[in-house]
């Protein structure tokens, strides 16, 4: 069994808490609607989480390319690696969040 990394292992158990079931249920195989049924509205609830916790944004345009548990594992640590380019800002999922809400 490989070893899971300290970020992977945050990001499963936010999601087990989320959706209130066993963090051992959520696999970074696992698709984030099909297997493990979050809508739209869940993944940007769950998505700012993640934000909120680790202290990022991700932007607009990633967000539909998170398909997968795994995906999400691998933005969130590629966004925590420390980077010589400069990080543009995008509106994070907390303000779209806010924005479907009112709509």
């Amino acid at each position: 069994m490989a070893i899971e990394s300290p970020t992977a292992t945050r990001i499963r158990t936010a999601l087990a808490k989320h959706l209130k079931r066993d963090v051992r249920t959520i696999a970074p195989h696992a698709s984030l609607r099909d297997d493990l049924s979050l809508d739209s509205l869940g993944t940007f609830e769950l998505l700012f989480e993640i934000e909120e916790v680790f202290d990022l944004q991700i932007p607009n345009e990633v967000l539909q390319k998170l398909v997968t548990v795994g995906d999400v594992i691998k933005d969130v640590e590629e966004r925590l690696r420390p980077s010589t380019t400069k990080r543009v800002d995008k509106p994070s999922s907390s303000k779209r969040l806010a924005a479907a809400k009112t709509k």
